[in-house]
Parts: structure tokens; sequence; C-alpha cells
């Protein structure tokens, strides 16, 4: 999920519009409300936000400095006009990136892959036997060949990779790959992508790696751990 930070709701809504063809939720505030949001939200649902986009109003250094204080996500600042000034303030106050506009939807998601590569600690990607899960927007890859995934799938996989070490709820998985505020979508799509997922990485791989408990969530197993929860 995107956050999307400006006074004109023009602008936020012609980006979440944006964004959405490209399969990426976005949520939209204006500055006051954003304050509101980020410091009452919950870790869970703060870690699920991919990227923070500041329009151009006149609190963003503050809200700059803000996102920092609690999120590792990167903070991307567009500028409806050059100024070196305002540029160097935004940097200084954390900022990871500063755009001028226009700018369009797809470059942005390359800039937060980008800063994401940067930033990322040296492990790119999580190994589960022959199944290698990028951490950087690539697809993953199974012994060594490339698997094609819709970008909702691969956004599955890649929290499950993240969160390998425990089980993780539908309602998790929804808010990482969905957003905490699209309420056009049902939860139980989730459901549907998994198992097309889970069936691609079987024909792959020869076993069933994502691991099911009622009442408890999903997990990502390596063939030996799947082998032993099916014993």
């Amino acid at each position: 999920m995107i956050i999307l930070v400006d006074d004109r709701i023009e602008v936020t809504d012609a980006y979440r519009n944006s964004f959405g063809r490209e399969g990426i939720s976005a949520a939209s505030f204006t500055p006051t409300d954003f304050a509101n949001w980020f410091h009452s939200t919950s870790g869970p649902d703060l870690a699920a936000v991919e990227a923070f986009i500041l329009g151009d109003f006149l609190q963003r250094e503050t809200v700059t400095r803000a996102i920092k204080t609690r999120s590792e996500a990167p903070a991307i600042a567009l500028n409806d006009s050059t100024g070196l000034e305002s540029t160097l303030k935004l940097f200084a106050a954390g900022a990871d990136d500063v755009v001028r506009k226009p700018v369009h939807a797809r470059e942005i998601i390359a800039r937060i892959s980008a800063i994401r590569r940067r930033t990322t600690p040296a492990s790119k990607a999580t190994d589960l036997g022959d199944l290698r899960v990028f951490n950087d927007g690539r697809d993953p890859e199974v012994a060594g060949r490339t698997l094609v995934l819709p970008r909702r799938e691969r956004r599955i996989l890649e929290y499950l990779a993240a969160n390998r070490n425990r089980r993780v709820s539908r309602n998790q998985i929804f808010n990482a790959v969905y957003g905490l505020f699209d309420d056009e979508v049902e939860e139980s799509v989730v459901e549907s992508h998994i198992s097309k997922l889970r069936k691609k990485l079987r024909n792959m791989l020869g076993y069933d790696p994502i691991d099911t408990k009622r009442y408890l969530g999903y997990q990502l197993l390596n063939r030996e751990q799947a082998a032993s929860e099916a014993a």
C-alpha cells in the first residue's frame, strides 16, 4: 500500500487511480488527517505501507521527519516547481527522493523499488530450498528459473517470505497487499490469490510450500518443513 499526502483532493485522487491501474493500492490523506492517522495506527498496519508520497504542501518537512521516526518505508516528495533550497531542506528532513512533477505512477513505483534495493539489508532474497523470493520487486525463482507472477501473487509471496518464521492471518496479508482502506475489495480475495499461487509453486517445486492452519493463518515452508507438517 502507498500513502499519499496532499491538501488537494484532485491530486491525490489522480495518483490513487494511477497506482490502482498498476495494481497497487493507495490511500490518501490531508496533512492534518495524516498526522492523526500516522500517530494512532498500529505497528503491523504501518508495516503494510510500501511508501509515502508527499505532495507540495507547507508541512512537508515536519511530516517527513515524523515518518522517519516510525517507518522505514521510502518517503518521496513531489515538487510542483523547481527550487534548490526546498529540495535540500526535504533531503535534510529525511526524504529519500524529491521528484519534479509531472511524473508517471510507473516512475514513482520504479523509484520506490530502487530505494528499497539501496536501503534493504545485505540479504536481498529469501531461500527456501529451490525457491528464492526477492524483496526488491523481482519475480521469484525456482531452481534458477524465473516464475513470472501477477503483482498481487508476488506481493503475497514476498510477505509470506518476509514472515517465514511465523504464521500470518488473512487480514494481515490483505492489509499488506490491498491496504487498510480498500473498501471495494473483499478480504476473501486473498484466498483466491493464494490458491492460484499455491498451484503454480506446487507445479514447479513438487510440493505445496504454503501451509494453512485454521484460525492460525498461513506460513511459507521448505520441503522438509512441509513434509514434517504433513506427517
